[in-house]
């Protein structure tokens, strides 16, 4: 059985199938296809508007560690041990893992140090037995005072600020930093005897 739409003129074309027969046209089903993808781009896009709009209400608050830390009293510093060529007596690295510093126990003064490479930022690590700092990612070398000797660091390990409460306790802040040659000048180190 073949179909064949009548024109209104009366011309036969055969193939065609007749829209009034119960079927869509193609052209009506291109038309009705963009009009539910128009529609939906539409909704999408204002439910899109209107879940920013909501979010925008609320702000997106970013929680901070505190910056001080109580590393323990002067007691525990306390040592009669000889320093090395550099002045340091030793260094604490178990503040490096969570807090990202060493403290320094020099003769007369203890200290922080940042655990923060000059160069490029990366985390130097303590080697005891070397007496030294490495910097594991370009090869950067300081004395056990963070002087740097060897490597592309520019400068010293800086320092943080270091402090002794009314209690006693050695407060660090690690917000406060300070290049070798300020900690020098405003005695950024408590001095101990």
């Amino acid at each position: 059985m073949s179909s064949h739409v009548t024109t209104s003129e009366g011309v036969s074309l055969p193939g065609r199938k007749d829209a009034s027969a119960g079927g869509l046209s193609r052209r009506e089903f291109l038309g009705k296809g963009l009009a539910v993808a128009g529609w939906g781009v539409m909704f999408a896009s204002l439910g899109a508007g209107l879940y920013q709009g909501i979010r925008f209400l609320y702000p997106a608050v970013v929680f901070h560690p505190p910056s001080t830390y109580v590393i323990g009293q002067l007691k525990d510093f306390v040592t009669d041990e000889r320093p090395d060529q550099y002045g340091v007596i030793f260094v604490d690295p178990k503040f490096k893992k969570d807090h990202r510093f060493f403290v320094v126990r020099e003769a007369g003064r203890i200290y922080s140090l940042f655990a923060r490479c000059t160069h490029l930022g990366c985390t130097v690590n303590w080697f005891e037995e070397l007496n030294i700092f490495k910097c594991p990612c370009h090869g950067s070398e300081f004395h056990s005072n963070g002087v740097e000797f060897a490597g592309p660091a520019p400068r010293p390990l800086d320092r943080h600020h270091i402090t002794v409460d009314n209690s006693g306790n050695i407060i660090v802040d690690t917000a406060r930093v300070y290049s070798k040659d300020e900690f020098e000048e405003q005695k950024i180190f408590i001095e101990v005897g």
